[in-house]
């Protein structure tokens, strides 16, 4: 008799079998030698470094992988380990973060008939700089027509440069184009015109207008003509960023100008080098910062930079009453005795509102930079006040004497601000920093200059951050990269991300710090190891390399040709 037929155990059966068999061919399988797996292939491998990537973020220990320009890998500490790359860098006991941006560069010069190397700025870690406070090259006599200010840009990168560079088309070469340096308001047609430079520039690329209304012919520019270039320029996402129409007397009503402007133009708004100038204004720093966070609240987006220094630096002439330069005639206004007459008494008795730098300072703060006249070089690097005594004359006699004779502009440093200010200032969320310098070379430059344009953001990282703790290092790392790429809408730089541009700094934060003073200015700054742009070693082991990888970036209304 056959045996009943059970369906449960043969079906268990028939699984046991099957998995006999796929064992057996699994351990045949492994028994055969895998093809070894090709390591990954990179230029050039970042390792063992303490990651600060930019957003704020606490810093951790990672590794970086580059692959041409841009950011390939990024993994934790050993996670490139076997990863094949054309050159490592030991990023022991250093810092690993995004390449610095300056919103306030005046690199031009360097960059359009310079070397291009900008020593003084690469060596802080700064990879990308941003011009256009006041002035432009275009519109200019260079740069002309619709397309001018992409020519001017094109013009740069042909020239070569270190850093990245990007610009905002200066509003006195928007009016001085238009109407010179004529005083009073536009005509329909003269506003008509710079509306158009504005639009072109835009869409040539420029972040948005930049103006400096305490000089001439900025200072002459009104309120309603500023509110219709903010205007033109909204659609194309641009900002408003100004150097304010005062910085001292009239301090809080230039912050009101300038909400204004971008409340009624529609744009956003960032102040230039936010400072309470003059001891009898120094009290309208935390007033300053509460008007600033009540237009926040309100909803309009206004946010400030600046640089960590007590002293701003700009030419003598901003000792002048700007209407003694009204249709280019400043000389010839100082020279006939009336003019000069009248003028003297306006410094020393101020009767109009304007920006009275040799006031706020009083000449014993007035140091004065560079002289081009052989007979007056003896004079740089000294002090009005004692300029004064050596010429044996008043102080505002030895001032209109020494800019007639310079027949220009002197360089000059002002000592007008304070450091708890500076401190409070550096401590708020929406701040940025610039350096309001070109770069310098130490091994070329002679004349003195203002010591920001050699230790700005290693000043930040070593005397604020370190030493006085003001802020947290990722924190100040982000307001040197993150914060200003997304203030500007600049794509794919400011943060340490895959994918994004290769453009890094490697530093020391035992010991980042500055060395240049208003004595010695050209010093270069300790701490800074490494430097890349797109990707490219710029400075090597505290050394330039003399390469010049920098691209032009711009802003978010560029149309390209």
């Amino acid at each position: 008799m056959r045996p009943a037929i059970n369906p449960r155990r043969d079906f268990k059966s028939l699984w046991r079998s099957v998995a006999i068999a796929a064992g057996i061919f699994l351990a045949l399988a492994t028994a055969v030698p895998a093809a070894p797996q090709q390591a990954e292939t990179y230029d050039l491998l970042v390792v063992n470094g303490r990651l600060v990537d930019g957003t704020g973020n606490a810093w951790i220990y990672a590794d970086v992988a580059i692959r041409g320009d841009r950011i390939a890998r990024i993994t934790p500490r050993g996670g490139l380990d076997g990863a094949a790359g054309g050159e490592t860098i030991d990023a022991t006991g250093m810092v690993v973060a995004p390449g610095f941006i300056d919103i306030q560069s005046h690199s031009r010069a360097q960059f359009l008939n310079g070397d291009g190397r900008v020593i003084s700025k690469i060596t802080q870690g700064i990879t990308t700089e941003i011009m256009g406070e006041g002035t432009s090259n275009a519109p200019g006599a260079d740069f002309r027509g619709p397309r001018a200010f992409d020519e001017w840009l094109a013009a740069m990168q042909e020239h070569g440069a270190s850093p990245n560079f990007g610009s905002f088309i200066g509003g006195s070469s928007v009016r001085r184009w238009v109407m010179g340096d004529a005083q009073g308001a536009p005509n329909p047609e003269q506003l008509a015109q710079m509306r158009a430079l504005v639009r072109d520039a835009m869409i040539d690329g420029a972040f948005g207008l930049a103006t400096a209304l305490v000089y001439p012919p900025g200072n002459f520019a009104t309120t309603a003509e500023l509110i219709a270039m903010a205007d033109e320029m909204a659609p194309h996402g641009g900002v408003y960023i100004s150097h304010l129409r005062s910085e001292a007397d009239t301090f809080l009503e230039a912050i009101d100008e300038a909400i204004r402007i971008g409340r009624e133009g529609g744009v956003a708004v960032e102040i230039f080098h936010l400072k309470a100038a003059g001891r009898r204004n120094w009290y309208k720093a935390e007033l300053a910062i509460a008007r600033i966070e009540a237009a926040r609240a309100e909803g309009l987006d206004i946010q400030a930079n600046m640089y960590p220094y007590t002293a701003g630096s700009t030419g003598l002439n901003a000792c002048m009453p700007p209407w003694a330069s009204a249709d280019g005639k400043l000389f010839d206004n100082l020279t006939d005795p009336e003019m000069r007459a009248t003028i003297r008494d306006e410094i020393l008795n101020q009767k109009t509102v304007w920006e009275n730098f040799c006031s706020l300072t009083g000449p014993d703060g007035v140091l004065i930079l560079r002289l081009r006249k052989e007979e007056n070089r003896q004079y740089a690097g000294m002090y009005l006040s004692d300029i004064a005594t050596a010429m044996g004359k008043e102080w505002v006699d030895a001032l209109i004497d020494l800019i007639v004779s310079e027949e220009g502009d002197p360089s000059t440093i002002y000592f007008m601000m304070s450091e708890e200010n500076v401190a409070l200032q550096l401590a708020q969320p929406w701040m940025k920093f610039g350096t309001d310098a070109g770069g310098a070379d130490p091994t070329r430059s002679g004349a003195l200059t203002h010591p920001r344009a050699y230790g700005t953001f290693p000043r930040i990282l070593g005397k604020y951050v370190r030493e006085e703790r003001i802020m947290p290092l990722e924190e100040a790392i982000r307001k040197m990269t993150s914060a200003v790429a997304n203030r500007l809408s600049i794509r794919d730089r400011g943060l340490l991300r895959e994918g994004y541009f290769a453009d890094l700094v490697l530093f020391n934060p035992a010991t980042i710090g500055d060395l240049a003073t208003y004595e010695q200015p050209h010093q270069v700054s300790l701490g800074v190891r490494w430097v890349l742009v797109n990707g490219t070693v710029v400075v090597r082991e505290g050394e330039h390399t003399g390469a010049l990888p920098g691209r032009i970036v711009r802003g978010p209304g560029y149309v390209p040709q």
